[in-house]
């Protein structure tokens, strides 16, 4: 059985202009996971963050569509990364085991017109990158790395991690 428990809203992405993504998403990861983790007295609590990075530049959720708008003719026709950094902590007791992971993404060049119909859909909301994998867009293809990055959640770093963590089935026995 699992619960979410979200993190509390200052724990959203903060972008610092000298952390490099993967830093930026690792330390957003144990961020909160930590304020979860103070939270709870037994169980394995995940926290995780993804960025899409195109040129050196972050691309976070867009505030609005015009930012979204931005983001989009940015990375078409081009080549970008998308980082998720990953933090397990098992309580009581464990300490955080903080990865990240990268995926190589190419967009196809899309039109300005592609570009309008994706902001009228609102799909951009809420997504690094401004927009999401998983939604079947088909202008959005993997180069190099895990898909489930892509949508937010890498999950063979995921299982990996679980595995390194719990190699014998602890977290079932502290139930």
């Amino acid at each position: 059985m699992f619960e979410v428990i979200p993190p509390r809203e200052e724990f959203e992405e903060r972008v610092n202009d000298e952390e490099e993504p993967a830093e930026l998403v690792a330390r957003l990861a144990l961020q909160k996971a930590a304020d979860v983790a103070a939270r709870i007295d037994t169980g394995l609590v995940l926290g995780c963050d993804t960025v899409a990075e195109c040129d050196g530049t972050i691309l976070g959720k867009p505030a609005d569509a015009a930012e979204a708008r931005r983001m989009l003719e940015t990375l078409r026709g081009r080549r970008h990364h998308v980082y998720s950094g990953l933090c397990l902590w098992l309580k009581p007791g464990g300490s955080p085991v903080v990865r990240v992971e990268r995926t190589v993404l190419r967009m196809d060049r899309l039109t300005d017109h592609q570009i309008d119909d994706c902001l009228a859909s609102g799909a951009w909301r809420g997504k690094a990158g401004a927009f999401g994998y998983q939604d079947g867009l088909g202008w959005v293809h993997v180069v190099e790395g895990s898909e489930s990055n892509v949508v937010g959640l890498p999950l063979e770093l995921l299982a990996q991690m679980i595995e390194a963590l719990l190699p014998h089935g602890e977290l079932a026995q502290q139930k």
